[in-house]
């Protein structure tokens, strides 16, 4: 295309410039002129067109999902007391603070006239103040966690096209639960994932259970609780525990395909994989909302 173009740009400027052209060369720089102005415009107009698109190819191939923060709103008020950032967690994060109080601290109604005055009291223990800190320096940046998030349900919505993609907040919950699982969202509670190694958890939990409370545990326990809400098991009441160590087996064995590693190297990961090797055409979802469990041996 560009020597396309410099050709008649070279034939042009040897005719215009030329002052013994005749009539007949004269006709053919006005054709020529008429040429070159017509794929000038054709090229400005590819230009335009390729801009305009870009964008919005690159939206469609990559996906990004992105932690909101509102533990920064609620640190803000728990250690200083901001009445502003307490307005801002009640209009943009509604639904987060009534299930961080109501369902989670267990402080009672989130209308009730005195419930702000017990929430902030209840972070007032010198222990939490310590996670609050430490949680928002370790948590200062985020964006490995959003790029593995965003990673990571790209290939889960290939596997599942039908799944919806939840809003992901962080928040301090008291060392009470690590993922919270709502309509279409999952809180992640940043207290307990500070390291196997961190102070204060040497008071409360056993070295086994350290070791699962990490950052890069995040982003797999998130998953983990998510598609055991999409996909609950029926009936779970008169199950036997083997049934449901098979039905979160299948659930690590989607998130370890997900992840592309074995983050999860369980009994029942390993029975479930084998079974679906022994049934190669059989789709996720289908496997996920079987009930069958006599047939993972």
């Amino acid at each position: 295309m560009k020597i396309f173009f410099s050709t008649f740009a070279e034939i042009f400027k040897h005719y215009l410039l030329n002052p013994k052209i005749s009539d007949s060369k004269s006709k053919l720089v006005e054709k020529v002129k008429k040429v070159y102005s017509l794929l000038f415009a054709i090229m400005i107009l590819c230009v335009a067109c390729e801009f305009k698109l870009k964008p919005n190819e690159d939206a469609d191939q990559m996906m990004h999902v992105e932690v909101q923060r509102y533990d920064r709103l609620q640190s803000r008020y728990l250690t200083t007391g901001d009445f502003s950032a307490l307005q801002q967690m009640n209009t943009e994060y509604p639904m987060e603070t009534r299930t961080l109080i109501e369902d989670m601290l267990r402080l009672g109604d989130v209308n009730d006239p005195e419930i702000n005055s017990k929430f902030l009291n209840f972070y007032q223990d010198t222990l939490l103040q310590t996670i609050i800190t430490d949680a928002e320096v370790q948590f200062a940046n985020m964006d490995d966690l959003n790029k593995d998030f965003s990673a990571s349900f790209e290939r889960l919505k290939a596997y599942l096209p039908d799944i919806e993609i939840p809003v992901i907040y962080a928040q301090i919950g008291a060392l009470v639960q690590s993922v919270v699982i709502g309509d279409k969202m999952i809180g992640i509670s940043l207290d307990k994932y500070l390291g196997t190694d961190y102070p204060v958890y040497f008071r409360f939990y056993p070295a086994n259970q350290r070791q699962s409370m990490t950052r890069e545990n995040i982003v797999p326990d998130c998953l983990v609780f998510y598609l055991l809400s999409v996909y609950p098991m029926s009936n779970i009441d008169s199950r036997t525990q083997r049934e449901k160590d098979i039905h979160t087996g299948k659930v690590m064995w989607v998130v370890n395909k997900v992840m592309g590693r074995h983050f999860f190297d369980t009994e029942y990961v390993k029975i479930v994989e084998r079974y679906m090797y022994r049934h190669p055409k059989l789709s996720m979802d289908a496997m996920l909302n079987s009930n069958d469990y006599k047939q993972f041996k």
